[in-house]
């Protein structure tokens, strides 16, 4: 008899299983956070002072999330609407060493990075005489350090508040279920916190998937995913060199292996969004022999979410949607519309891939490749669909 074909387990994801999902830009005060926000969304928060609390109440933004596929089908449908997929990113102020204590504007900026699903680190490697760091000198190693101890201070703070309740109630004794669940739930917070005094982000924990249940509604700061952005000087963003850039890879894979790290020069994607035209702009990244960061940016966040994206296509509108990879058939109708998921009937779908390769709808048909699914059906990241619905009831 031949062996049994292992299956793959996936890793269980933390945090929200919604498909509106936000990003915030953290880092130290002074590291080009406000200045990457407004390159990134092109809209103006007024001048970003040179003034570690400069960004108080987080400002919100949407970013157009750039796709070759969305812009084929455009360019195939002519539609009369567009609408492009998006990304809610959030500019929260800046930490300081000791936020977790209320040091500076802590405890406010620690509640705005629990609001958000994502988050964006943003580290600083640029020397600049007339942008003062706040802690005195540029050394990113220290910076990363001082962010991520004090996420984990206040995480263990949280996690020993959700201890002591938990005792409390499990101290009663008795063999029901709901005393069971409670003593299970108690050994998973129990884990939890030994993690964090171990130094150890939660994220990067082996969770079954009970012990997720537990966490995600605890909002833990290093349970969301995090992208780390470099900022570097033009010109060594220009040549891709900079002497910290080693020393950051190293930390990452030490601290949070797996976690993407991205090079970018802030002031370099701030002068290109003067250029009155975005050809202006692209005819400067030619001249000087590189490109924009930010494209990448958004794509690389929006994969750590595990966020993908399915269409809507026709003459009237193209429109892309955002959803967690993984959504079946019935919940990908209610992005759409909420009654859609209730009445639910079947999907009609084929992916972009089979549409490019055959030219067009009739070739799709043409090929029998046009598939009618069912509610068990897992949609697939460049699906293109038409929901069939019945009529919701009054």
């Amino acid at each position: 008899m031949p062996p049994k074909k292992e299956v793959k387990q996936e890793k269980i994801l933390l945090g929200r299983p919604g498909n509106s999902l936000k990003s915030g830009i953290v880092g130290l005060a002074n590291v080009g956070k406000s200045t990457f926000f407004q390159a990134l969304t092109k809209c103006s928060l007024g001048n970003p002072a040179n003034f570690p609390y400069a960004t108080i109440d987080p400002e919100e933004a949407r970013v157009i999330v750039p796709d070759e596929r969305f812009d084929w089908l455009v360019e195939q449908y002519k539609p009369k609407s567009v609408v492009p997929a998006n990304l809610t990113v959030y500019d929260i102020a800046g930490l300081t060493r000791g936020a977790s204590t209320g040091a500076g504007l802590g405890n406010a900026f620690l509640s705005h990075i629990r609001a958000v699903d994502a988050v964006f680190q943003v580290v600083r490697c640029f020397d600049d005489a007339e942008i003062i760091h706040v802690e005195g000198d540029v050394d990113p190693i220290r910076d990363l350090e001082i962010i991520s101890e004090e996420l984990r201070i206040k995480d263990i703070e949280f996690v020993e508040k959700a201890l002591e309740n938990l005792v409390k109630q499990t101290r009663r004794g008795g063999q029901s279920l709901e005393m069971k669940k409670l003593k299970e739930e108690q050994a998973t917070v129990e884990k939890i916190l030994a993690m964090l005094k171990d130094g150890k982000d939660v994220r990067k924990g082996d969770w079954q998937p009970k012990e997720v249940e537990v966490i995600n509604p605890l909002f833990l700061l290093s349970a969301k995913p995090v992208v780390f952005l470099v900022n570097l000087s033009e010109k060594d963003y220009i040549r891709q060199k900079n002497k910290h850039l080693p020393k950051i890879a190293e930390w990452v894979k030490e601290h949070a292996t797996g976690d993407p790290i991205i090079p970018i020069s802030v002031c370099f994607e701030e002068r290109l969004t003067r250029f009155e035209t975005e050809a202006e702009a692209q005819e400067e990244c030619k001249k000087i022999g590189t490109k924009s960061a930010l494209p990448k940016i958004v794509t690389t966040m929006r994969k750590a979410l595990n966020l993908g994206s399915f269409f809507t296509t026709g003459t009237d509108e193209v429109r892309q949607w955002t959803l967690r990879n993984g959504t079946k058939a019935p919940q990908a109708a209610g992005v759409i519309h909420g009654d859609f998921e209730k009445t639910f009937i079947q999907v009609v779908v084929y992916n972009y891939s089979v549409l490019k390769e055959e030219g067009d709808e009739a070739g799709v048909k043409a090929k029998g490749k046009v598939l009618t699914k069912g509610k068990d059906y897992v949609v697939e990241d460049g699906d293109i669909v038409l929901i069939k619905a019945g009529a919701a009831k009054a």
